[in-house]
């Protein structure tokens, strides 16, 4: 007859295992949070992020978690979670996953209304939970935006953020027509960023314009 005390020793160090295997997996998977600017004039850029989405549906693999959300005139809500999925490591359940989350966004994407406003960080520190949440080792941040951030008079958000070993990238980041009289307010805007995402602990900073290389999403710089 086994000893209990052996047994219990067994079953302890076995849990012990599958815990370090489960953290040892989430550490290699990835984790994205898209936002998609719904403001002004750069609503009619919206059609596009659905580039973007497809591509991260055919890229992400099993274990990974993929997000979109909405970058209004208050952005900081888990309401303006459009879709969210961890997908399973069955590829049947996966696929049927990835269509759920395809339709979902495709939906959104044909209703999209132009807000007043552009809370560009408030949906930042809201993708920041959601990533973290995962537990996923690689995290990343797609801004689908011409990172214009405009603020209503009640809304702050002038304060330090925290964005610790997220990548942020800044994707079709398109050029206001002040922009093109004086093309220094879009570079100007462009390093504002860059500095405010890497003093937040951002592990990385860079901005996609050419939509036909979106493999660069997952390449480091």
């Amino acid at each position: 007859m086994f000893n209990r005390a052996f047994l219990a020793a067994m079953l302890t160090a076995g849990l012990t295992v599958a815990a370090a295997g489960c953290v040892d997996s989430r550490s290699q998977a990835n984790a994205v949070y898209v936002l998609v600017d719904t403001s002004g004039t750069y609503a009619n850029e919206a059609g596009k992020a659905q580039l973007i989405i497809n591509y991260l549906l055919g890229t992400l693999q099993p274990g990974d978690s993929l997000a979109v959300a909405r970058v209004k005139s208050r952005s900081f809500s888990e309401k303006d979670i459009v879709a969210k999925a961890t997908f399973d490591s069955r590829p049947t359940q996966a696929n049927a996953q990835k269509r759920v989350f395809r339709d979902q966004v495709g939906s959104f994407l044909q209703t999209v209304q132009g807000s007043a406003y552009t809370d560009i960080t408030g949906g930042m520190i809201q993708g920041a939970e959601f990533l973290n949440e995962t537990g996923a080792g690689k995290k990343t941040i797609l801004i689908f935006s011409d990172m214009q951030e405009e603020l209503d008079k009640v809304t702050v958000r002038n304060f330090p953020i925290s964005l610790k070993n997220i990548r942020v990238i800044a994707v079709n980041v398109t050029k206001l027509n002040t922009d093109n009289i004086d093309p220094r307010r879009y570079l100007g805007r462009l390093q504002a960023w860059q500095k405010r995402v890497e003093s937040a602990g951002a592990s990385e900073w860079k901005v996609i314009n050419d939509l036909e290389r979106l493999d660069a999403i997952f390449t480091k710089s």
